[in-house]
């Protein structure tokens, strides 16, 4: 082995150790998010959380003098590719309130089958037989979870509720469809930069329209009255919670960042699904949730599928795209 070669597998082992320690930064996230539900709206922490976080990724673009690229070759491309990652996670959180965590995380794996999807579909990549066969295998998961056969009635949560993980995968897939498309021209943490500033933007506007709970009047979604019921002033004794979530944002970004600048997609993103057995983990030892035989078959395959497209995309030597930046 070439001292190249060592030094190539020593920055492989310091990615995977980022997005391990991503991972779980991710589930603390939503874990805090589901804790926080039933007391305050989802626009407050989005903003407290990235007004936190701002500050925190402001300090990184100092120690790494990005100041002066920190303006996008693209301003438009990236305010969309932002808006899609904001719709992602607001979908993704206004279903932590009503299901849990490990059924919602589970579903929103189907993102990177999605994305293998799309790439053949609107970017025109080949995409084998083999690998469509496993984007029909996690899709048929998703359907497992779903239970059409069970009927409409009686499900808790409802099946639109279940439906919002899969349009928070859609939206992202969509992002990384887009930037694979056109390409990122600035750092990583200018990047991390825009995504934040549009939370900000998002959490300030709906403090503006809906900041005083009006909307939420005699709305039954439970979702809904998480993303519209007003503001609440949290107490002393909570405020750390809320600096916690701003932290923990942060370092998500950052340690995203980093995993996927020092090792290739297809050998970092497999890891990613760490992610759901720390959901069953929260959601046992917090919420007193177990996941039902049909969750936990439904979720193995979507991870099976995932994994299955991972692996595929390295043989074929192009990396699987599926960081999930801004959670």
């Amino acid at each position: 082995m070439t001292i190249s070669e060592m030094a190539g597998g020593g920055s492989a082992r310091r990615g995977i150790v980022y997005i391990l320690l991503g991972m779980l930064f991710i589930s603390v996230n939503d874990m805090l998010i589901k804790l926080l539900s039933d007391r305050y709206p989802l626009h407050q922490m989005v903003f407290a959380r990235s007004m936190i976080g701002l500050v925190v990724l402001l300090g990184i673009v100092q120690a790494e003098g990005a100041w002066r690229r920190l303006w996008p070759a693209r301003p438009w491309l990236q305010l969309l590719r932002a808006v899609l990652i904001v719709i992602a996670n607001m979908t993704f959180f206004a279903a932590l309130a009503v299901m849990a965590l490990a059924t919602a995380t589970a579903l929103f794996f189907v993102a990177p089958l999605a994305i293998t999807a799309l790439s053949a579909l609107l970017l025109g990549e080949r995409v084998g037989p083999r690998r469509w066969a496993a984007v029909a295998v996690g899709f048929l998961g998703v359907l497992v979870m779903l239970r059409p056969w069970a009927g409409w009635d009686g499900m808790a949560p409802s099946r639109w509720s279940l439906l919002l993980p899969v349009a928070a995968a859609l939206c992202y897939a969509g992002m990384q469809v887009l930037t694979r498309k056109l390409g990122a021209t600035a750092p990583a943490s200018a990047l991390a930069l825009y995504i934040q500033v549009t939370f900000l933007a998002v959490g300030a506007v709906f403090f503006v329209v809906a900041g005083d709970g009006r909307f939420a009047e005699g709305v039954e979604s439970e979702s809904l009255v998480f993303l519209l019921k007003p503001w609440v002033m949290p107490p002393a004794d909570e405020l750390w919670l809320f600096g916690l979530l701003g932290l923990v944002s942060a370092g998500v970004g950052y340690c995203l960042s980093q995993a996927y600048r020092l090792g290739d997609a297809a050998t970092i993103a497999p890891f990613e699904y760490v992610t759901l057995p720390l959901a069953i983990f929260w959601g046992w030892a917090l919420f007193g949730e177990v996941p039902g035989v049909w969750v936990l078959a439904g979720a193995a395959l979507i991870a099976g599928a995932g994994l299955y497209v991972f692996a595929r995309e390295r043989r074929v030597g192009r990396g699987a795209d599926f960081p999930r930046e801004g959670a």
